[in-house]
């Protein structure tokens, strides 16, 4: 298995002014289809028999994607996705927990054994925040290179920004000035401010605040069942994030004349888009691309808050493995509204695994040539 590096991103000057908001509708696919947009890179051609794989061990998921390059993209041929909650209890102890580490590593053995099924010829494997801040995270790391063969890069803020931003720049609305693409992960929350003036987005700032659903989650002990406790604790997460969000904020371009255009990866975008839709079930085709009403997103978040435990786990989209989780994402993307105050909110199920896979394959193209 071979890991590639990549350059974190750059800051550059400020974008420029930009129009209205657009008025608010009824959530639509920014291609105006009900179907996903695919995954594009213009005129490329590629070795039709070569697989690329990327995986993303995040705070509370590890994430596999195997593809093959396409004239239009890539061709995904092997997925694969779990919950490990790597980050359980790391806000109190500073510490990855055995238990933790066993779930990580029985999900990384799944991935390896897809690896060498589908015959992968390049591939990267990313470790984000827990392992960032966990003082054994580089236990860690060896214990899941000696079990399964995956060498984790950790890789910085920086980085996973970037590779969030490369991974579904794509379905940024069109329109003038810059827009805010953000990562809603485990343990941190990336926010990245873009210039999409060029023929590519390019980072303008961006910022890694520590506060993603697990780590704001278990930073907030409360009684589920109590409905003044539920109130109360929904507020200090908000308070948490805003501050945390608050220099950041500071740099943003204001006017009362913006496109705010906002694009978002991650579980608590998908699960409220779901619940936008009233799907029974969670269905990528349907969602990824998808374009939903700010106000929308608004009023579930405050549903959800509302809601006990039991109630949330019943909902569909939800269940068991994120009842707990969903309100600490409720709570980061109302404050992102807050200081990014957008009509519509994009939604993306893509992000870093498929950053990675297209810089693999330009790495791999320009080698060739």
């Amino acid at each position: 298995m071979v890991d590639e590096s990549s350059p974190s991103p750059q800051r550059q000057d400020g974008g420029k002014p930009a129009k209205t908001a657009r008025p608010k509708h009824a959530a639509t696919h920014k291609n105006g289809s009900r179907n996903a947009p695919p995954y594009r890179n213009n005129g490329a051609r590629w070795p039709k028999l070569r697989s690329y794989a990327a995986i993303d061990l995040g705070t509370n998921n590890c994430r596999l994607l195997v593809a093959k390059p396409s004239a239009d993209g890539f061709i995904v041929t092997d997925a694969f996705s779990r919950v490990v909650r790597l980050g359980e209890g790391l806000v109190e102890t500073g510490r990855i927990s055995n238990r933790a580490m066993d779930r990580a590593v029985a999900a990384l053995s799944i991935c390896a054994d897809k690896l060498k099924r589908r015959n992968v010829t390049l591939a990267r494997s990313v470790a984000t925040e827990a392992c960032r801040r966990a003082s054994n995270g580089d236990k860690f790391i060896d214990r899941v290179r000696n079990e399964t063969g995956i060498a984790l890069d950790i890789i910085t803020a920086e980085e996973e920004a970037r590779l969030a931003v490369l991974g579904c720049q794509i379905l940024l609305e069109p329109g003038e000035g810059p827009a805010l693409i953000f990562d809603i992960g485990g343990g941190s929350t990336e926010l990245v401010l873009v210039d999409t003036s060029g023929a590519a987005p390019e980072i303008i700032d961006w910022l890694s605040a520590p506060w993603g659903v697990v780590s704001l989650t278990e930073s907030e002990k409360y009684d589920g069942n109590d409905a003044k406790a539920r109130e109360q604790a929904y507020a200090n997460m908000r308070a948490r994030v805003t501050d945390s969000f608050a220099e950041f904020a500071s740099r943003l371009p204001s006017s009362n004349n913006s496109d705010f255009r906002l694009l978002g990866t991650s579980g608590t975008v998908t699960t409220l888009a779901s619940l936008h839709l009233k799907l029974p079930h969670y269905d990528r085709k349907v969602i990824d691309g998808l374009i939903v009403p700010a106000e929308s997103m608004r009023d579930i978040s405050a549903m959800l808050a509302a809601c006990s435990p039991e109630e949330r786990a019943a909902i569909p989209c939800i269940g068991k493995e994120r009842a707990d989780l969903v309100v600490g994402g409720c709570a980061i993307l109302d404050s992102i509204l807050d200081i990014w105050p957008a009509s519509r909110v994009g939604v993306a199920d893509r992000g870093i695994r498929e950053g990675i896979l297209r810089s693999l394959m330009s790495s791999n193209e320009r080698v060739r040539r």
